[in-house]
């Protein structure tokens, strides 16, 4: 078997069909084409994945979140600004970040030009032509390749360029087919992929010293959608301990200053004239009033609600306030952390543990909102294959409910066993103990498929699978955070130094 350039091969995919692909490249001198057949397939899978329904599909009368992405379009290109986060918001208002509003604005006036009753003002409502589901499917697939996929390929070439092909094209490959924001994206259908794309952005630019651009990319993403404050104590973190580290970090405090201001303020700008209306902003992003959390989602809170019913004892001000300061309990130490010394490689676990301790701890968590945890641990796939597989299965399986209300078990199944696939399985130097854990994990969600569709569930527990699901998940999602905490604290050094930072050796 060839080896890669760096004469080490990532231990999970010495048996992985992407490792003979890319060694028949370089066998046949085409392993230029590799990136291009990488976002190929990526492109087909989500296709693939788009044939099936979305979310509400056929469902009246609000349908779902589809219907929420298409009626903003149709709201944006129709209304004035200073309405848009005030019309009409039973049928589903408004409530993310300007950013959306403006690329929902975007997507509306091209589709509307290509077909004006698509996006009619009221009477549109709940369309599901089959002209206009291809153009919504084309708005997310489109998105996700201006922003997206681009940045994959650039965080690839910066942490893998100088360890041999391998690495950076099977790299890139895993993390454009990550199971999990395919289906939510192109299954469920919304776009996720523009506020993590961004994000990813903003990581890229760090990595490479480019700070106050990487400021501009994370207000972008935060703009789009404020999940992304799950990423907001490590990026600040990063960015303080660096205007320390660095030789004029003065000057770059000042500069990271003078950039993120300007930039909300760009973005909020027409709603900025009074105080009603940027309240009226701030109270749709943050909807307080919805309660500790949405449905059955793998979080603590839903998990300790089987046991102790906190929405019952607890007044949703109280919520607020415990949800707030368990979450920063747990976040702040790994902040501090990353502060103290700045490298990229903490600063890549230090994502991770800020966004799976937001997920696990914090207010108003959704289902989806696996996905902002499950970049930054996708992004560490080939220094950490085993967890990172393991977490990708299990944030699949903390999301089947989910998915199978809205006919998506078939895509659930086969698109994560092609990415297990993909992997290539266990490395034959893999110890037997992990190993049998990880069997062990998989053989209790697949007992769980098998009951849930053999074992009705008690009529006085119609709900039941779904807890266990969510007590299942939750508990894997706690050793996650406690392993990647442990991991940031012992991590080594595994970030390509460029020539440029082969002088500040001493700050990485």
């Amino acid at each position: 078997m060839a080896k890669d350039s760096s004469g080490s091969a990532p231990s999970l995919f010495i048996n992985s069909p992407v490792r003979r692909s890319l060694e028949g490249l370089v066998q046949n001198q085409a392993l230029w084409t590799a990136p291009l057949v990488a976002m190929l397939f990526a492109v087909l899978v989500r296709c693939a994945v788009g044939l099936y329904p979305y979310s509400g599909y056929n469902i009246p009368p609000m349908f779902g979140d589809y219907e929420a992405q298409r009626h903003w379009m149709e709201m944006t290109i129709h209304l004035p600004l200073s309405k848009w986060y005030r019309y009409d918001l039973q049928w589903w208002g408004l409530d993310y970040p300007p950013l959306t509003a403006y690329h929902s604005w975007l997507c509306g006036k091209i589709g509307s030009a290509i077909n004006a009753s698509w996006f009619a003002l009221d009477t549109s409502r709940g369309i599901e032509t089959s002209e206009s589901k291809v153009f919504m499917r084309s708005t997310v697939m489109v998105s996700e390749a201006l922003i997206y996929i681009p940045a994959v390929l650039v965080y690839c070439q910066i942490l893998y360029s100088s360890k041999g092909f391998l690495k950076k094209h099977m790299a890139a490959v895993l993390i454009l087919t990550q199971p999990a924001l395919i289906l939510i994206d192109h299954g469920h259908f919304q776009f996720n992929s523009v506020m993590l794309g961004l994000t990813l952005w903003a990581v890229n630019c760090f990595l490479t010293r480019r700070y106050v651009l990487g400021s501009i990319f994370f207000c972008a993403s935060l703009g789009f959608k404020q999940m992304a404050l799950y990423y907001a104590p490590a990026i600040f973190a990063f960015l303080l301990g660096r205007c320390f580290t660095e030789k004029k970090g003065l000057v770059l405090f000042a500069k990271l200053g003078a950039t993120v201001i300007p930039t909300f303020g760009l973005m909020f700008y027409p709603w900025l004239n009074s105080v009603d209306e940027i309240k009226q902003v701030i109270n749709r992003i943050f909807p307080v009033a919805r309660g500790l959390y949405e449905d059955k989602v793998a979080n603590v809170w839903c998990a300790i609600n089987v046991v102790i019913k906190l929405k019952q004892i607890l007044s949703v001000d109280s919520t607020v306030k415990l949800s707030l300061a368990v979450t920063l309990a747990v976040i702040i130490p790994t902040a501090i952390h990353l502060g103290i010394q700045p490298t990229r490689n903490r600063f890549l676990y230090a994502l991770v543990n800020s966004s799976l301790g937001f997920f696990l701890f914090s207010f108003q968590v959704h289902e989806k909102s696996i996905l902002l945890p499950a970049l930054p641990i996708t992004l560490l796939l080939m220094e950490e294959p085993i967890a990172c597989t393991l977490f990708m299965n299990i944030a699949m399986f903390s999301m089947y409910p989910l998915l199978k209300r809205e006919g998506l078990e078939l895509p659930y199944f086969v698109v994560t066993a092609m990415w297990n696939w993909l992997t290539g399985g266990y490395d034959p130097k893999t110890s037997n103990l992990i190993k049998f854990g990880t069997f062990a994990v998989y053989t209790v969600c697949a007992c769980w498929h098998v009951a849930q569709v053999w074992i009705p569930a008690p009529a006085n527990l119609p709900d039941l699978y779904t807890v266990l699901n969510v007590l299942i998940s939750c508990g894997m999602f706690c050793l996650f955070l406690v392993y990647y905490i442990y991991r940031q604290f012992t991590v080594t050094n595994f970030v390509a130094k460029n020539n440029n930072n082969n002088k500040n050796k001493k700050n990485e």
